[in-house]
């Protein structure tokens, strides 16, 4: 299975996401555009796994401490690549986010995961391959609060890119 972390988003999350990918889409000559369902927050790509690794991760998940906190989605930004950049919705880096990140990335290297070494760049891919003379653009912040973090399997259904969330770990509950 082709497995990674990621937050899921509320539908109101999704529908403002969406008018913004509906925006670039306006702008641009050509693209592959991100549906509903698959807008999300990568934490940790993980690519291939077996079900050893599976359970693996699992694990790792369930030891991350953290609670509930908001992430604020504030511009559209690009990676520039040939034939096309990728087009993002940029997610203001708090430092509860990076601590999740970074918390959950060692437990992962320490069960044994290869995870990308650059740095981390909190974002919502709008669209692949984008053609457009647009240029990155702020706007007023939006987001929502985060409650739990997902393992997702990402396959192809009937030619369609599909992510499933096959495990969900809620913020840790603190003793009163």
């Amino acid at each position: 299975m082709r497995l990674f972390i990621a937050i899921n988003f509320t539908d109101e999350t999704i529908c403002r996401l969406l008018s913004l990918r509906d925006e670039l889409r306006s702008r641009s000559e050509n693209g592959r555009f991100s549906s509903p369902e698959n807008m999300h927050l990568t934490l940790a790509f993980l690519g291939e796994c077996d079900s050893r690794q599976t359970t693996s991760i699992i694990a790792a998940m369930e030891t991350v401490h953290f609670e509930p906190f908001s992430i604020s989605i504030e511009r559209i930004g690009r990676f520039r690549r040939n034939g096309g950049d990728i087009w993002w919705a940029g997610v203001q880096s708090s430092n509860t986010l990076i601590r999740l990140h970074k918390d959950l990335s060692e437990k992962l290297i320490d069960a044994g995961f290869t995870l990308d070494e650059r740095k981390y760049n909190p974002h919502i891919t709008l669209g692949r391959e984008v053609v457009t003379d647009a240029a990155p653009w702020q706007m007023p912040p939006f987001g929502e609060t985060v409650g739990s973090i997902e393992l997702m399997k990402s396959e192809r259904v009937g030619g369609k890119l599909t992510y499933t969330a096959i495990f969900a770990r809620a913020h840790s509950i603190s003793a009163s």
